[in-house]
C-alpha cells in the first residue's frame, strides 16, 4: 500500500510520501505546537498535501507539551505502545568505512536524562553509557552498511538500510520507532522521524551513542590495517590530516568511490 508520513519539526509539519509503511493511524493526530495530518481515507493511489485531513479533535497526545526528552515516549506509552525503539545513524559524511545505525528501546522507568546527543559527549562518556545500557537492560541492536554497497546505493538509502537492519538486530521486535531525520525507515512499523531528532528523544540520543560507539570501534580496527590515514583518529571524515594522506598513497579498499574527494582519483586509474 502507497501511503503518507509525517515529520514533526519545531515550527511546521513536513509530508512525505512513503511506499513501505502503514500511516500512522487516524486516531494519532496531535495538536498544538507539533501536528500531524491523517489521510481523509486509506490511500488509493498518489495523494496530496491537501487531501490530508487534519482534525484538532483527534488527538493522539491531548494537549501535548513536548516538555523533555522523554515526552513523545511517554505519551506513546499511554497509547499503549510497549516497545518503542528510538532509531539513529554515524558515518553518512565520512570518506571511508561503512555507515553504522542503532536502535534503542529504553527501559520505561530508566533515567532516561543521562542519554544526550552523542555528538555532545566526550568519547569516555559515550562508551561509559553504552555500558549503562547493558546495565539497565536496555535492548539495542546495530545494522552495518559497507563501503561498497554505500557506492552501489547512495548514502542516504544505506543509512535507511542500516537503520532498518539496526531495528531487524533488536532481540525484541519493538512496536513504534522514534526516528532521528526527515526520512522513514523502509519497515511495516508505524514511526515518528523528528529533525534534530536526537536532541529530543532520549531513545534516538541512546541510539546514536550506540553507533557512534560502534562505528568508532570498527574504524580503529580498520587503522590497524591502513595506519597510513590516521582512521583512529579522523574516524575516516575529511580531515586536512586524511586528506594529505590520500593525496599521498591514495584510496584503500576502505574509501566511498563514489564520494567527492575520493572519486577523481579512480577517474586518474587508481585502483
Amino acid at each position: 500500500m502507497r501511503c503518507y508520513c509525517v515529520s514533526l519539526f519545531k515550527d511546521r509539519v513536513n509530508f512525505s510520501p512513503c511506499f513501505w509503511l502503514s500511516i500512522i493511524p487516524p486516531e494519532m493526530v496531535m495538536t498544538g505546537k507539533n501536528t500531524i495530518c491523517a489521510p481523509r481515507s486509506e490511500c488509493k493511489g498518489r495523494m496530496r498535501k491537501e487531501e490530508f485531513c487534519v482534525d484538532s479533535q483527534l488527538t493522539l497526545f491531548p494537549t501535548f507539551q513536548e516538555s523533555d526528552s522523554f515526552s513523545f515516549e511517554q505519551a506513546l506509552y499511554r497509547q499503549g505502545y510497549n516497545g518503542i525503539a528510538g532509531i539513529d545513524e554515524v558515518g553518512r559524511g565520512p570518506l571511508a568505512g561503512p555507515v553504522v545505525a542503532a536502535s534503542v528501546i529504553l527501559p520505561s522507568d530508566c533515567d532516561y536524562t543521562l542519554f544526550k546527543d552523542s555528538k555532545k559527549l566526550t568519547p569516555d562518556c559515550r562508551e561509559r553509557l553504552a555500558e549503562v545500557l547493558t546495565e539497565i537492560g536496555a535492548m539495542v541492536g546495530v545494522g552495518v552498511v559497507s563501503e561498497q554497497k554505500i557506492d552501489q546505493l547512495n548514502i542516504l538509502q544505506a543509512s535507511l538500510l542500516a537503520m532498518k537492519r539496526s531495528m531487524e538486530n533488536l532481540r525484541v521486535p519493538p512496536d513504534f520507532l522514534l526516528v532521528d531525520g526527515k526520512f522513514p525507515v523502509p519497515v511495516s512499523l508505524p514511526q515518528l522521524y523528528l529533525v534534530t531528532g536526537d536532541s529530543r528523544s532520549a531513545s534516538i540520543a541512546a541510539a546514536s551513542i550506540v553507533a557512534k560507539v560502534h562505528r568508532d570501534d570498527l574504524m580503529r580496527k580498520y587503522h590497524l590495517h591502513y595506519p597510513q590515514y590516521g582512521f583512529h583518529r579522523n574516524m575516516g571524515y575529511p580531515t586536512a590530516e586524511h586528506r594529505k594522506a590520500l593525496a599521498l598513497h591514495g584510496p584503500c579498499p576502505l574509501h566511498r568511490r563514489t564520494f567527492a574527494g575520493v572519486k577523481g582519483f579512480y577517474a586518474e586509474g587508481h585502483d
